[in-house]
């Protein structure tokens, strides 16, 4: 019997973290039940945590190594992640984030094959099997299923590394992280497939290559975001908050205030990104209100892309863009006709040149409304870090009123909330939060509260009655999520030798 503690490895490259207090079921015999496994497999099984919040590493070693001692020989190991962000959607516009790493998972037990077959399951059965040649990746924009987010991860490695003939692998994924809920389980996925495949695969990347890869090959399954959720995934370290700034790509601590506790609810409205055209939609207009405002200011406009270029070009500060995106846009809707005048192209240029597939039928564009909360949010990070760092007395009271700001902004100027969303960011705040906003992308999904430590209990109960207990919503178990967390790690490689 091989047993976990004797045959462990770390892979250097990524921290070294301790494991989620949920206890999980052995993914190994998963496995050998659903078929993708025989005693007799291959040597090597590789497990992979895209990590979130912590109880102990000792504790998850003796756990799984009971685990193992208990199913069959051949046992494959697991992984997990997921984040969420201070600085809603501006990530793609060019701007810093600043996110932290949550409790919740993403996980995936894997083996190696001598065949070219990629074979997928998952331990929810609401989410069918599925298997294709690792040579002949198809992933289908117009159909968001599950395995095409672990589709993207295995294609973004092979075509970074140009491998062609590739021998296949058996890998079950597990994960506690609510679907569509803004905590990033579509990312978790494809950081969980591309850090998996790169380590059966035998290369090496850092962390940050991983995460650029990772968020570019997300784009295939038809969502235009940024890079925010993918660095956090790899970039994460228990006990702080990161600075995420882009071009280059690189992560700075920020130490969150000892006294306070950060609260994720989750409003039990679904939304899939892949699945619509808000995101995307959101994408655009920004991508329109730069290309407008270098206009304005006689910059080369076909070239600029995202809204932290223009700010860049003219070398001013973004309360001042605030004040030029007053100058030079109307808080009208834009037509697609208007724009074009604007920039002096026609139609047809403006739809294949510079809108997405999925946002070339769109009839108006709010660009005023969209410049103006990505600078103000782009701000309001770089304030969030500054009072983490100078640490007053009233630390919690600043943060929580910049938390406020950032709901008001993507509520009323990026219209990403909903009313369930407002609804529950309204209790979290009468519960005793002096903050509370909506959390990744938005259209549903969760808040993240800032809440005084000692004022954490009675927060918690008061949520739960005044938001879940009353609701004439149906709402599943599953989907009431309602905790408290601290910042964890981000990606973990464990071999199995």
């Amino acid at each position: 019997m091989t047993k976990v503690c004797a045959g462990l490895q770390v892979i250097t490259l990524y921290s070294d973290l301790s494991i989620g207090r949920r206890k999980k079921t052995s993914l190994a015999w998963h496995l050998l039940v659903q078929g993708l496994q025989s005693p007799s497999a291959c040597e090597l099984s590789v497990g992979l945590w895209l990590h979130l919040s912590v109880t102990g590493r000792e504790l998850w070693l003796r756990a799984q190594k009971e685990e193992l001692e208990a199913a069959p020989t051949g046992s494959s190991h697991l992984s997990e992640a997921a984040g969420f962000p201070q600085g809603e959607h501006i990530d793609y516009c060019g701007y810093s984030v600043l996110p932290m790493a949550v409790e919740q998972d993403m996980l995936i037990a894997v083996e190696p094959v001598k065949t070219h077959i990629l074979q997928l399951a998952n331990t929810n059965p609401l989410y069918p099997d599925f298997s294709t040649s690792a040579n002949n990746i198809q992933i289908d924009k117009t159909k968001p299923f599950w395995h095409n987010y672990f589709l993207c991860g295995f294609k973004g490695i092979q075509e970074h590394f140009g491998l062609s003939n590739l021998t296949g692998m058996n890998c079950l994924v597990d994960g506690n992280i609510p679907p569509s809920s803004g905590l990033s389980s579509s990312s978790a996925l494809v950081c969980c497939a591309g850090l998996v495949t790169l380590t059966v695969l035998g290369m090496n990347l850092s962390k940050v290559e991983l995460a650029e890869i990772c968020a570019k090959s997300e784009r295939y399954i038809g969502t235009e975001g940024g890079g925010m959720d993918q660095s956090i995934s790899f970039l994460a370290e228990e006990g702080t908050a990161k600075l995420i700034e882009f071009s280059p790509l690189r992560a700075t601590d920020v130490k969150l205030p000892s006294g306070a506790v950060f609260v994720i609810a989750n409003s039990c409205v679904e939304m899939n990104k892949a699945a619509t055209s808000h995101f995307n939609t959101r994408v655009m207009e920004c991508r329109l209100a730069a290309k407008l405002l270098a206009k304005y200011k006689s910059l080369q406009w076909d070239k600029v892309l995202r809204l932290e270029e223009v700010q860049t070009e003219l070398g001013i500060s973004l309360e001042e863009m605030l004040l030029v995106t007053e100058d030079a846009l109307h808080s009208e809707p834009y037509s697609p006709e208007e724009i074009c005048r604007c920039l002096g192209i026609s139609l047809e240029e403006l739809r294949t040149q510079i809108l997405s597939p999925n946002t070339q039928d769109v009839l108006i564009f709010k660009l005023y409304q969209r410049a103006k909360h990505v600078y103000s949010e782009a701000a309001r990070v770089l304030q969030f870090k500054k009072i983490c760092e100078e640490a007053p007395d009233n630390i919690v009271q600043l943060l929580g009123e910049l938390m406020n700001q950032s709901h008001r902004s993507c509520r009323d100027m990026y219209e990403c909330s909903c009313p369930e969303l407002d609804q529950l960011v309204d209790i979290c705040r009468k519960s005793g939060a002096p903050g509370s906003r909506l959390t990744g992308a938005g259209w549903g999904g969760c808040t993240v509260s800032i809440v005084p430590a000692d004022k954490l209990p009675s927060f918690l109960a008061n949520v739960q009655e005044a938001y879940y207990q009353r609701s004439d919503r149906s709402l599943a178990p599953e989907k009431q999520s309602l905790f408290a967390t601290k910042p964890g790690g981000g990606a973990l490689v464990f071999l199995e030798a």
